[in-house]
């Protein structure tokens, strides 16, 4: 795909969001089955993923880690993003996207009170072969941060509502 292309595919739904806000807001939805190993199935779209625990709370390994998935989350939707934004650049990128965060899993087994639950740090790293200057690198990243959906979900977390309903086994 090259800017054109990407350009004629997303001027119409930028058109109609103009027009129209309310059309711009969209829920997206993940759902997941428990299972009685102490695992939970995810229906990606694409695949189905079976979340258990990290072999640093009882886990095997065998099963995915939900905080590697949203790792996994960010990585992807930051690839995208970029490339999106480099597309609508006209500059030529390929290499890599990584991303790490820091647990504490003292606080997930709540063997101490105050230890945090959840990430401390998240570090997302770009190994980029481009021959796009320092100046266009450094605006593709700040783009690219600022219009990646997982990475500023992150950054600014939403209002989150927990809610529980239950019926007879």
């Amino acid at each position: 795909m090259d800017r054109d292309q990407l350009r004629e595919i997303q001027a119409p739904l930028k058109a109609e969001y103009r027009q129209d806000p309310a059309k711009a807001f969209i829920t997206l939805h993940a759902e997941g089955r428990l299972e009685e190993d102490v695992s939970c199935s995810v229906a990606t779209g694409r695949a189905l993923v079976e979340a258990g625990l990290h072999p640093a709370t009882g886990g095997t390994g065998s099963l995915a880690c939900s905080g590697d998935m949203l790792l996994e989350a960010l990585v992807a939707c930051a690839g995208v993003t970029m490339c999106s934004v480099a597309v609508n650049r006209g500059l030529t990128v390929t290499g890599s996207v990584r991303a790490e965060g820091d647990l504490d899993f003292r606080g997930t087994l709540g063997i101490e009170r105050d230890a945090p639950v959840g990430f401390t740090a998240i570090r997302l790293q770009f190994d980029l072969i481009t021959s796009a200057t320092p100046e266009q690198v450094d605006d593709l990243v700040s783009m690219t941060e600022r219009y990646c959906v997982v990475l500023q979900t992150l950054a600014h977390a939403p209002t989150i509502t927990v809610r529980s309903g239950s019926r007879p086994a």
